[in-house]
């Protein structure tokens, strides 16, 4: 079975200049960990760009963040809805690339991530949430995410791919 990891808008108009105090290191250190060991075992990393009002922002602030690593192998997604499925290319990316399992991880747990995982469910994928890999301004959205949802953790990614 075929991974794909889907990094939702961790983008610099999100992240860099955040009002809310949010663990940005720490899930990005798990993000990169995940993606790393998905793409030494030629599993799909796939990032996904929030364009919408991209006329009305300086597009360097479209920019994924520093902290999050881009291989050339990865593939970019972009969008202007909060589900990453609609009116994009991306499950046919996941159907071409014969992906069984979806992980969603980035930012915003209550929005984009949360569409997008309910987007890869609706579409027939084995869905989970990166554990450790969310990020979202309101403080309480993160364990509600994970109480309510699939989700995974890194050591059992390790496991699933060998």
């Amino acid at each position: 079975m075929k991974i794909a990891l889907l990094i939702v808008d961790m983008q610099k108009v999100f992240l860099e200049n955040p009002k809310e105090k949010l663990n940005i290191d720490s899930a990005c250190e798990h993000i990169n960990y995940v993606a790393d060991l998905l793409r030494s075992k030629n599993h799909c990393v796939i990032h996904i760009q929030d364009i919408e009002g991209a006329e009305d922002i300086h597009s360097e602030s479209l920019d994924i963040i520093s902290a999050i690593k881009v291989e050339d192998q990865d593939i970019k997604v972009t969008k202007e809805e909060s589900n990453a499925f609609w009116n994009t290319e991306l499950e046919q990316i996941l159907k071409d690339q014969g992906i069984g399992l979806v992980i969603v991880a980035g930012f915003a747990a209550e929005h984009c991530v949360l569409f997008t995982y309910n987007g890869a469910k609706e579409r027939g994928f084995t869905t989970v949430i990166l554990q450790n890999g969310i990020l979202s301004t309101n403080s309480d959205v993160i364990s509600h995410t994970y109480r309510d949802r699939n989700i995974i953790s890194y050591p059992v990614i390790e496991f699933i791919v060998g």
